[in-house]
């Protein structure tokens, strides 16, 4: 019996971030990134922006506008909560079960996978005070709560809100085509088990640009409003997403696991970008640089892009952008 072995090779993508300590330079990351000018056009392109990825949470605007579609009428924190990856801070938490409640549910409707918050700060606290894995504490708990709240009002089955078959779920498959200016290149599962497709990321730049642009009173400019107003309900207090579209006025951010972002400037201009190996720590310093050649000048980037490393308890270096 005989096996073959595939010798084709994933191209080598640039380094985006590198890994500096005490001077020496002893780590890099790798990844893809576009920027869109105003227009629309391809102003940067590094790695393979056009290679589809799972843009993990970096979906979930289009899952809120999905939800908008599908008749549920959502607006203000409720509507950010249902794109978010909170933090499970107490207001989130509060939030999520009054959403289910008003639609006679409960937090045990949830098919999210119990989490601990997804804040550090929030899980040590929620730990320290006897809390344990809930399905409510996880961070995509919101969402959930959205999606079953609009099953129930159009009478869809509840208990199979998650499977990729489910009208909704083949909704939001049309809106994340339609926003991309793409086809869905795969479906998969997501960490909190609702369906996952694969686009670019030059098709999620121009997903957020259409978000933000889209006329007043749509799904998805409902959406990004909703997010822009309320970003703490989207991300949490000690997050980049919320702080960014607190200082930056008109800016939608949202992260994604995986070393996924993606971001939209009012007037259009737009990034997104994966780091390849999905390490987090490289995703502030390459979001500041590209915030940088989108001409965003404001405190909040700096902020955002510093990423020390410490040897002993001291800054030693740092992870800094390399392009």
């Amino acid at each position: 019996m005989t096996s073959s072995i595939s010798t084709s090779a994933s191209p080598v993508l640039p380094v985006l971030a590198e890994v500096v300590r005490s001077g020496f330079t002893e780590g890099h990351h790798r990844g893809s990134l576009v920027v869109l000018a105003a227009d629309g056009s391809v102003e940067l392109a590094l790695g393979d922006p056009a290679a589809p990825v799972f843009p993990r949470s970096s979906n979930k605007p289009m899952q809120a506008a999905a939800i908008l579609r599908a008749g549920l009428d959502l607006s203000g924190e409720r509507l950010a909560l249902a794109a978010a990856s909170h933090s499970g801070e107490g207001f989130h938490l509060e939030l999520v079960r009054t959403m289910l409640a008003e639609h006679g549910l409960t937090p045990d409707d949830l098919r999210t996978p119990p989490d601990l918050p997804l804040d550090p700060v929030e899980a040590e606290a929620y730990l320290a005070a006897g809390g344990v894995r809930e399905p409510l504490t996880m961070n995509c708990s919101g969402k959930h709560a959205a999606m079953l709240a609009v099953c129930v009002r159009n009478g869809w089955d509840t208990a199979t809100y998650l499977d990729p078959g489910h009208p909704l779920q083949r909704l939001v498959g049309e809106v994340v085509a339609e926003a991309a200016g793409e086809p869905v290149a795969a479906l998969g599962t997501d960490g909190c088990g609702a369906p996952l497709m694969a686009i670019g990321l030059v098709g999620l730049a121009r997903a957020f640009r259409a978000f933000v642009l889209a006329e007043p009173g749509t799904a998805e400019r409902r959406v990004a409003d909703a997010m822009r107003a309320h970003p703490e309900y989207v991300a949490g207090t000690r997050r980049p997403d919320t702080w960014l579209m607190r200082e930056v006025p008109g800016t939608l951010s949202k992260m994604g696991a995986e070393a996924v972002q993606a971001l939209a400037l009012p007037d259009g201009r737009a990034l997104a970008f994966k780091i390849d190996d999905g390490s987090i720590r490289a995703l502030g310093p390459v979001l500041a640089r590209s915030l940088e050649l989108l001409g965003v000048d404001a405190p909040v980037v700096s902020r955002i892009g510093r990423s020390p490393l410490l040897g002993g308890a001291v800054e030693v270096g740092e992870i800094r952008a390399a392009f």
